[in-house]
């Protein structure tokens, strides 16, 4: 007889024990930076006996919208997802659950910066509003930008090779060192140009031509012969100021992808350019010290492809042409 009387009191309270029991699940929201003002919302809400938690995520006034759409149900919760434009970010902001008060749950809120830097915390019904910290200060923005424009270049393999094939027509030090500071200061100038505005050029056709500014070295690598010195041989930094142009484009693509501080737009454009550089001196000392391993262990075969028209040489240029021939016909394709 208890046996029973236990049996059924359990059929009874189980309906209600399981929904506690999902009532307890925490919440969670991910606020994700895309650019300088506008941020991704992930909002993840309990599933309480086939409906949602009765709580809202809230940002702060500044943004539009504050709230986000009617969730959905993925089987386990109730999610929804939105954009937020917020002008003026969510420094010193609140970021608010509604009506997490009445709850006996927590809500895990999850913060990630352009940078990379993430911000996580607890809100619980009794301390359910979260005071977005300051942005970062000029330091933060510049050390935040540098390592952004380092790993940018070390991921362009179209911009790397344009300089390693600089390095295979220029065979002279000084020439060198000319051809990469023309470049560079050919690139700093449409970047800033490109990512203030000044200058708007559709992504796909530059990319393009950079596909082919490669062609362009890897054909004049063929041409050259000892004791005829062409135009791109004589002259390497006009050559290479010239498409460097056409590259800085390509870099302020990728940085309006990331978008800019309004509070210190100019140490953010100083410190990206200078992270291009940093990466880009760093491929050219590697691809240096590679040259200079060779030497020493293999004298002969690191003669042999320094020699213009070597055969070792020719086999290099036709396997950068082909692959910076490869990326233009794909770049053309996806007009």
């Amino acid at each position: 007889m208890i046996k029973r009387f236990l049996l059924i009191l359990l059929l009874v309270l189980l309906p209600g024990v399981q929904a506690y029991g999902h009532a307890l699940e925490p919440g969670f929201a991910d606020v994700r930076q895309l650019t300088s003002q506008t941020w991704q919302v992930f909002w993840r809400k309990p599933d309480v006996a086939g409906r949602p938690m009765a709580i809202e995520l809230q940002l702060p006034e500044t943004c539009t919208p504050r709230d986000g759409p009617e969730p959905g149900f993925d089987g386990s919760a109730w999610i929804a997802a939105w954009v937020a434009d917020c002008p003026g970010g969510l420094s010193q902001g609140t970021v608010a659950v509604l009506g997490l008060s009445a709850q006996r749950t927590d809500v895990l809120l999850r913060l990630q910066l352009l940078d990379g830097a993430t911000e996580t915390t607890r809100l619980t019904p009794d301390q359910a509003e979260y005071l977005v910290p300051e942005q970062p200060g000029t330091l933060g923005i510049f050390t935040s930008y540098l390592a952004l424009g380092f790993e940018h270049i070390l991921e362009g393999w179209d911009h790397l090779l344009f300089v390693f094939a600089l390095l295979l027509l220029i065979r002279d030090f000084w020439r060198l060192v000319g051809a990469i500071t023309a470049f560079t200061l050919a690139h700093s100038i449409t970047l800033a140009l490109a990512a203030l505005g000044h200058v708007l050029v559709p992504g796909p056709p530059v990319e393009a031509i950079i596909a082919l500014s490669i062609v362009f070295l890897a054909v004049e690598t063929l041409k050259s012969r000892d004791g005829h010195e062409r135009l791109s041989e004589r002259f390497p930094w006009l050559i290479a100021f010239a498409f460097g142009l056409l590259h800085g484009l390509g870099f302020a693509g990728a940085l309006r992808e990331i978008g800019l501080p309004t509070q210190d737009v100019a140490t953010a454009l100083l410190a990206f350019n200078l992270g291009v550089e940093a990466g880009q001196l760093a491929f050219v000392s590697v691809v240096l010290m590679a040259a200079l391993l060779l030497r020493a262990i293999a004298p002969r075969v690191a003669a042999m492809w320094r020699v213009p028209g070597s055969t070792s040489g020719a086999v290099i240029s036709y396997c950068v042409g082909a692959i910076a021939t490869f990326w233009f016909v794909e770049r053309i394709m996806s007009f």
